[in-house]
């Protein structure tokens, strides 16, 4: 039996953040609740795991260094289905120029560190029922 917050079959999300405790500490929280999960500690790690993973979800930092999470977005969404994946910014950032980067990239949430779990969990679930506003319902997830 499953929960509001986890779907059936489970959502692939891929946590990305430079701070290995960060990244770690929140895939765990996520597989201990029924998500698939796999981290990254930066873009290029993250660019190349997204292929065999098929990422449904990205929960991706900002400031990171090399390809920042604004560029990671840009990327994952230019790429075939992308457009169907969702993107959720976790940052300390929360200024309107920071904010208008993000959406600019292409995500869809964002959530202030230390995000409320209850919150991010809420999210993912109901993009595991519903898809990104106009697109189908992710592949593999709980209808």
């Amino acid at each position: 039996m499953t929960d509001d917050r986890t779907p059936s079959t489970p959502l692939r999300v891929l946590c990305v953040d430079d701070h290995p405790d960060t990244a770690d500490s929140l895939g765990t929280l996520l597989s201990l609740n029924g998500y698939k999960v796999a981290v990254a500690h930066d873009g290029d790690a993250a660019l190349a795991l997204a292929p065999s993973f098929g990422p449904q979800a990205c929960i991706l930092d900002i400031t990171m260094p090399g390809i920042d999470g604004n560029e990671l977005a840009r990327r994952f969404r230019a790429e075939p289905g992308g457009d169907e994946m969702l993107l959720v910014a976790l940052t300390a950032l929360g200024d309107y120029p920071a904010l208008t980067r993000m959406a600019d990239s292409g995500f869809d949430l964002h959530f202030a560190k230390p995000v409320e779990l209850a919150e991010l969990y809420a999210a993912l679930a109901d993009f595991a029922r519903a898809g990104r506003p106009g697109t189908a319902v992710p592949s593999g997830s709980a209808t």
